[in-house]
């Protein structure tokens, strides 16, 4: 088993949840069951998924898990890129949040390729 906040892309995560969390707070009220949600959903699921799959007893279960936080990053940069469309983001502000989004598929992606590797 392995401690999932030892990994530096759980830390990276975890603190893009925050930031996600602090940016949706000034998005419009009509947004709280939409993309707020699937936002807040969408950033809090990478870290959860590094979190669970750190739980489980096998690379290949590890990776799956993996793949799940990658789709979930994905899934965040496209949510973050409309709402810089949609002028709920500054434009600075987002593109901050899209570097760390970028930073973390890359570790996730370097994290994957390492234990596709190593089976």
């Amino acid at each position: 088993m392995r401690d999932y906040k030892k990994f530096l892309v759980w830390e990276k995560s975890h603190q893009l949840t925050l930031d996600v969390y602090r940016t949706t707070i000034s998005f419009p009220k009509e947004e709280l069951f939409g993309l707020i949600s699937q936002m807040k959903r969408s950033s809090s699921s990478i870290p959860t998924n590094i979190a669970e799959g750190c739980g489980r007893n096998s690379d290949k279960d590890f990776c799956r898990f993996l793949y799940i936080a990658f789709g979930s990053a994905n899934e965040l940069e496209y949510q973050l890129l409309l709402s810089i469309d949609l002028k709920f983001i500054e434009i600075e502000n987002g593109q901050k949040l899209l570097f760390q989004v970028e930073e973390i598929k890359k570790m996730l992606n370097g994290l994957i390729t390492k234990l596709n590797a190593s089976s």
